[in-house]
C-alpha cells in the first residue's frame, strides 16, 4: 500500500470515478488510496481530515474537494516537529482569553505545536523537555522493560467484543489498592486483571508531576477562566496522583478513539497529567457540542472542528478541568512516524490521576447487575446540558445484559458528592 501511495503522479489523464459504496467495512487505507487516486495533488493529511469529516464517505470527502473549499499546497515536510506560535498571524489587540474563538474550522485540523497557542484553544497545556533528559531516558527504559507484557483490554462495544488498539497497564502505590483494584474497581464494565505497584522511576517523577500540574491549575485559573476562579464542581483542593495508567503504542498504527475519560473515580471536573515518552504523535481534541443547538451558536464555536496537539519526547500534557465535560480526545493513527533512538516505533504515555476517596466504588451507586454505576455527563443535548448522571454498566460487560437504572449525580461547587441532601467531602488523605 505504501509504494502505492507514494508513486509519483502520472501525466494528465481523463478523472477517473468513484467506484464505491462507501461501506464502513473498508479500511481507511483503501479509502485513502482511492481518493488519492482522483485527487493525486491533495496531500495524504488532508485527505485523511476529509474522511474523518465526512463520517468516512469517501464520496463526500471527494466532492468537497471538488468544491476547492478544502484545497491546501502539500506538505513539504511530514514529521512531527515545532513550529512559531500562530500570534503571527494575528492583528490588532488581543482580546480576553475566555472570548477568544477557536481557529479550527468543520472539515479541517489546527495543528498547534507551540505552548501558547495549545494553552490558548484547547483545554490543556504543555511543557516540552519535561524532565532532565537522563531522567526521561531512566524512565523510558523501565516502562519499555514493563511494556513488553502490557495488555489489550477487553469490552463489549455494539453487542461485539473488542480489544483496544493498544497496549496499557494500571499502576498504583501499594499492595492492598492493587488488590481493592482487581475486585472492586469497573473499566468498561470489567474489572482489570493486569495491576502493578508503582515503579521506581515513576515513583520518582512523580512528585515533579504534581508540582508541574498544580502550578499549571493555578495559572490557567487565573488566566483563562472567568473571574479568575475556578469552574463549578473544580475542587480547591491541590490535585495529588495516587495512580497512574501506562499506555503503549507500538508503531504508527495504534491508537485510541474518540473519547472522554470516565469521571467514576475520578469526580466532576478531573485534572490530568500526561507524559510523553519516545515516538512523538498526533492528540487530537475537539468540542463536544449538543446535537440540538441551534445552528448560529455551534457556527460561532465552529462545532466539528479539530485540534492536533504534537506531543513530542518528553512533553508534559495537562488536561484540565474542562476536558472531560466538554471536549473528546483521541490518539490516530499515524501514515507514517518517525523513529525514536531508544524506544524505536514505539510511543509510552503515562496519564497521572487523583482517584478521590469518596469516589471508591463502595460509596458510589449499584444496580441491581450488582456493578458499580459508571459516571458520565450530559454532553449531547442541549436540555440538562453538564449535568451528571449513574447508569448501569453491565451492559460493557462481555456475555452480560444491563438494565435501565438512571440517577441523576448531585455535587457541591467543590465537587463534593450530595448523597440524600447530606454533603460528603473527601476523607483526609
Amino acid at each position: 500500500m505504501k509504494p502505492f501511495l507514494a508513486r509519483p503522479k502520472r501525466k494528465s489523464s481523463p478523472e477517473p470515478k468513484l467506484v464505491t459504496d462507501d461501506g464502513e467495512d473498508e479500511p481507511t487505507e483503501i479509502k485513502l488510496a482511492l481518493l488519492s487516486s482522483v485527487h493525486p495533488e491533495v496531500d495524504q493529511e488532508t485527505l485523511l481530515d476529509l474522511l474523518l469529516a465526512h463520517d468516512g464517505s469517501v464520496s463526500q470527502a471527494s466532492e468537497a474537494l471538488k468544491s476547492n473549499k478544502y484545497r491546501r499546497q502539500a506538505r513539504t515536510n511530514t514529521a512531527i516537529g515545532y513550529q512559531q506560535s500562530l500570534k503571527q498571524y494575528t492583528t490588532g489587540e488581543a482580546t480576553s482569553p475566555t472570548k477568544k474563538k477557536l481557529k479550527s474550522k468543520k472539515g479541517s485540523t489546527l495543528h498547534l505545536y507551540d505552548p501558547e497557542d495549545v494553552a490558548e484553544h484547547t483545554p490543556c497545556t504543555i511543557i516540552h523537555n519535561f524532565l532532565p533528559s537522563g531522567e526521561a531516558k531512566a524512565l523510558l527504559d523501565e516502562l519499555l522493560l514493563e511494556a513488553d507484557s502490557f495488555e489489550r483490554s477487553t469490552f463489549k462495544l455494539f453487542d461485539n467484543v473488542v480489544s483496544s488498539p493498544h497496549t496499557s497497564c494500571f499502576f498504583v502505590e501499594s499492595y492492598e489498592e492493587m488488590m481493592a483494584q482487581k475486585s472492586e474497581y469497573y473499566y468498561n464494565g470489567s474489572q482489570l486483571t493486569d495491576v502493578r505497584r508503582i515503579t521506581p522511576e515513576l515513583t520518582k517523577v512523580k512528585p515533579i508531576v504534581q508540582a508541574a500540574v498544580n502550578k499549571e491549575i493555578q495559572h490557567r485559573i487565573k488566566t483563562r477562566y472567568p473571574n479568575g476562579t475556578k469552574l463549578k464542581h473544580q475542587s480547591p483542593k491541590a490535585w495529588v496522583p495516587n495512580s497512574a495508567f501506562v499506555n503503549c503504542y507500538d508503531g504508527a498504527q495504534q491508537s485510541v478513539g474518540w473519547h472522554s475519560d470516565q469521571l467514576t473515580y475520578l469526580g466532576p471536573r478531573a485534572v490530568i497529567g500526561s507524559i510523553s515518552l519516545g515516538v512523538a504523535r498526533e492528540f487530537r481534541v475537539r468540542r463536544v457540542l449538543p446535537k440540538d443547538g441551534d445552528t448560529k451558536s455551534r457556527e460561532e464555536s465552529d462545532a466539528g472542528g479539530q485540534v492536533s496537539i504534537h506531543l513530542p519526547h518528553n512533553s508534559l500534557l495537562v488536561m484540565h478541568a474542562e476536558m472531560q465535560e466538554e471536549w473528546k480526545h483521541c490518539v490516530t493513527p499515524a501514515l507514517s512516524i518517525d523513529p525514536h533512538p531508544v524506544s524505536g516505533n514505539k510511543r509510552i504515555n503515562i496519564t497521572y490521576r487523583d482517584y478521590r476517596q469518596r469516589m471508591h466504588p463502595k460509596y458510589t451507586p449499584r444496580c441491581a447487575c450488582k456493578v458499580p454505576c459508571v459516571l458520565r455527563v450530559v454532553q449531547k443535548k442541549k436540555e440538562n446540558l453538564g449535568r451528571y448522571f449513574w447508569m448501569c454498566h453491565a451492559g460493557n460487560v462481555p456475555g452480560k445484559e444491563g438494565c435501565s437504572f438512571f440517577q441523576w449525580a448531585e455535587f457541591d461547587d467543590d465537587g463534593n458528592p450530595i448523597v440524600d441532601g447530606n454533603m460528603i467531602h473527601d476523607i483526609e488523605r
